[in-house]
């Protein structure tokens, strides 16, 4: 039998984010695990799984189209956003239960993997070691810091990195992401200070990387149409893989894509394939990264099958725990038109403990598994010994 018994919320201590676990259990014990997230802008997800659990009980793991289509239906007024994310996270925990209760890898349930090897790059590469040293164990300051950054990443034999913005003030670096309100500076100015510190700091990550590792650029919401112009023309001359761009605004980022001498790559917060389509109709970008993670890994194959109709490939928004990477590993492996996998490389010291086993890197590329469902799952054992950070307060007042 295959019927869902019970649906649980596991989250545990992640550094500086919680991270956060769906568990269904079967009425024979089949066990299915996903990993979704609350810490990128989508507080509350958690409290939307446990209002939808009492529609997954005492359904079929094998049916999840039907479960997932009854779960939009239930909260239509409202799909996306937090609740889209929820119902992803439901259904990526359905398709690991019902990959197990096959007894295949869910890459079989995509209709089978067509590689062994997925090329990864190196996601936020020098951007943990700036923002959050005391979290990863490792810093960087100042440009050299960039430059022997670049260095690790090929004597490591990874092929790709991905920088964010930073700014030097009197020789040290800091973190510049106003998009996201660090700094709150909503005039989101790309200015001739910043705008010279990024072309310094890319060809420092050039500079220690040398001249066979992409380096890829990720600007986030952090300007405007005319901001991104204006970095688009600074770095015209720089040797970059892609740059990522998001806006809410496909006809901006079509212009900003024909004005672009890089290809352009964008879409990572969207959830749905109605949300893609504006993007693509318009030729606004030449990768589509799709967050499986939040729109469920079987909704983000049919966005890369819509994706790949318009002749654009496909790469995962990848940010989070290991199992994250196991669920997003399956779907790279399968997808027809994927371009490149994103990973984080720098882990927190206690991450290997929290899960059943870790991605295996080999030059660059992960190792797709054959393993029964995701291939990974989080020992429950472990997340206890690193209890969740504290949520808000229960009384919110001056000091909370």
């Amino acid at each position: 039998m295959d019927t869902v018994s019970v649906v649980e919320i596991h989250r545990c201590d992640a550094g500086w984010r919680n991270y956060y676990f769906v568990k269904v259990t079967t009425d024979d014990g089949v066990v299915g695990w996903s990993e979704f997230d609350e810490g990128f802008g989508s507080p509350g997800v958690g409290t939307i799984v446990a209002h939808l659990a009492p529609r997954v009980v005492g359904q079929s793991v094998a049916r999840h189209q039907r479960v997932i289509g009854g779960l939009y239906f239930a909260t239509r007024p409202g799909a996306g956003s937090a609740v889209g994310e929820a119902i992803g996270a439901i259904e990526n925990a359905l398709l690991d239960a019902h990959a197990r209760t096959l007894g295949v890898p869910c890459h079989e349930l995509f209709g089978g993997k067509l590689r062994e090897l997925v090329r990864v790059y190196w996601s936020h590469a020098p951007t943990w070691r700036v923002v959050r040293p005391e979290v990863y164990g490792s810093s960087i300051t100042d440009r050299a810091g960039l430059v022997a950054l670049g260095e690790e990443v090929r004597d490591r034999g990874f092929t790709a990195l991905k920088t964010n913005l930073f700014r030097t003030s009197d020789g040290r670096l800091s973190g510049w992401v106003p998009g996201f309100g660090r700094p709150y500076a909503p005039e989101l100015v790309a200015d001739r200070a910043l705008r010279r510190d990024l072309v310094d700091h890319l060809s420092a990550l050039r500079e220690g990387a040398g001249d066979d590792v992409d380096i890829l650029l990720d600007l986030n919401f952090n300007f405007r149409t005319s901001g991104y112009l204006a970095i688009l023309r600074a770095v015209r001359d720089q040797d970059l893989f892609w740059v990522e761009i998001d806006t809410d605004s496909p006809k901006a980022l079509a212009l900003l894509r024909q004005q672009s001498q890089h290809r352009i790559s964008g879409c990572e917060t969207l959830i749905g394939a109605a949300a893609f389509t504006p993007y693509l109709a318009a030729e606004a970008i030449d990768v589509a990264i799709i967050d499986g993670v939040w729109n469920g890994m079987w909704q983000a194959l049919g966005i890369a099958t819509l994706a790949n109709a318009h002749q654009v490939n496909s790469a995962p928004h990848n940010f989070y725990g290991h199992l994250a990477t196991f669920m997003n590993l399956h779907w790279s492996a399968a997808v027809p038109n994927l371009e490149i996998m994103e990973v984080d490389v720098d882990r927190l010291p206690w991450d290997a403990d929290l899960f059943t086993c870790v991605p295996e890197f080999v030059d660059g590329h992960l190792v797709v598994p054959d393993t029964p469902g995701w291939g990974c799952e989080p020992d429950e054992t472990a997340l206890a010994a690193h209890p969740p950070r504290d949520s808000a307060p229960p009384v919110w007042q001056t000091g909370s």
